[in-house]
């Protein structure tokens, strides 16, 4: 299985949390990479400091850059987007989430353009349909999103299905990738939307109290709510592999398979730290429960019929090494 060295691979939101660390790992591995992002004037540019890149790009540049270097292209993986569940600007959601990735959809489809884009496990809504990546047209029609995020991303999942089972033009891999809880290092950049994990790395260091939300579901115990919490190298490892099989197109969930509470994880990062857990508990706020997922786990037979076989990392496991990438100065 080789590395797609001999074309260019463009990564979209590639300074961003999950795109740096594909960036990071394509780099390393000898790719010729093409980052498109906005950097404005924070500390984003940093998440891709230390990579070998073979050009930058500002995203309104894109479509012409293509344009004039299509026959070096070897790839496109589309992570660029607007992951706040909490915007409220829905044409900038249209915009950034569903126009772009629809027009590099139909791009790659006419130029013969592997497409591997990100999906999201927001897409199944509360869950009560089940969290399958399954791509028949009507188990798609029942998923409900609970939000224009999610929405937004299921709408470009129910395009490409329509596309592909009407026999239209295609690109010749393309993958949407349906990320579950996704942790680890580059996260600063998403403030609020960071992880769990990386908003009590800094409060248990600091020897602070963390806070998880109560419980209003009797199903669950406080801090019992559960997620499938995925370490970001291990979606990296899939979005290579697919690298490596051109052949493998398809929606796949890309989580663990085994859901964990909030108190795990917490627990989890105290562990890690070699400190005493100090855990407390705040109502869950009352504009959110209508919303609030009680529940995700990924079914991910699929990938695993379609030919991964890598393991993911344990809660604990991808916690630690979290913690041993966290800044030197701040631990």
């Amino acid at each position: 299985m080789a590395e797609p060295r001999d074309g260019l691979v463009v990564v979209t939101g590639g300074a961003g949390f999950i795109g740096s660390n594909i960036v990071l790992d394509l780099a390393q591995a000898g790719c010729r990479v093409v980052v498109v992002d906005h950097l404005r004037s924070g500390e984003k540019w940093r998440n891709i400091a230390t990579a070998p890149l073979h050009d930058l790009l500002h995203p309104a540049a894109l479509f012409p850059w293509l344009e004039a270097h299509q026959k070096s292209l070897a790839a496109i993986v589309h992570m660029g987007a607007i992951s706040s569940t909490g915007e409220t600007d829905i044409d900038r959601i249209v915009t950034t989430n569903i126009r772009l990735t629809l027009d590099l959809w139909q791009w790659c489809a006419a130029h013969s353009i592997r497409l591997i884009y990100a999906s999201s496990a927001a897409t199944y809504g509360d869950g009560s349909a089940g969290f399958h990546d399954d791509e028949d047209t009507a188990a798609l029609a029942r998923l409900e999103p609970l939000n224009a995020y999610g929405w937004s991303k299921h709408l470009v999942d129910r395009r490409v299905n329509d596309d592909v089972a009407a026999g239209r033009p295609v690109p010749p891999q393309w993958a949407g990738l349906k990320f579950f809880n996704v942790y680890g290092p580059n996260e600063g950049e998403k403030g609020d939307m960071r992880s769990v994990v990386s908003k009590i790395i800094p409060i248990a260091l600091s020897g602070g109290t963390v806070t998880l939300f109560k419980s209003h579901h009797p199903d669950y115990p406080d801090g019992g709510q559960l997620r499938d919490f995925v370490y970001v190298g291990d979606c990296v490892a899939v979005v290579r592999w697919l690298l490596q099989n051109p052949e493998i197109s398809g929606l796949f969930n890309v989580g663990t398979g085994i859901a964990r509470s909030f108190a795990d994880l917490a627990a989890g990062v105290f562990a890690a730290l070699g400190r005493p857990p100090r855990i407390g508990f705040v109502d869950t706020p009352a504009n959110l429960r209508d919303k609030y997922q009680y529940f995700t786990q990924a079914e991910i037979g699929k990938l695993r019929a379609a030919g991964f076989r890598n393991d993911f990392r344990s809660l604990e496991n991808g916690i630690r090494d979290y913690i041993e990438q966290y800044p030197v100065g701040l631990r």
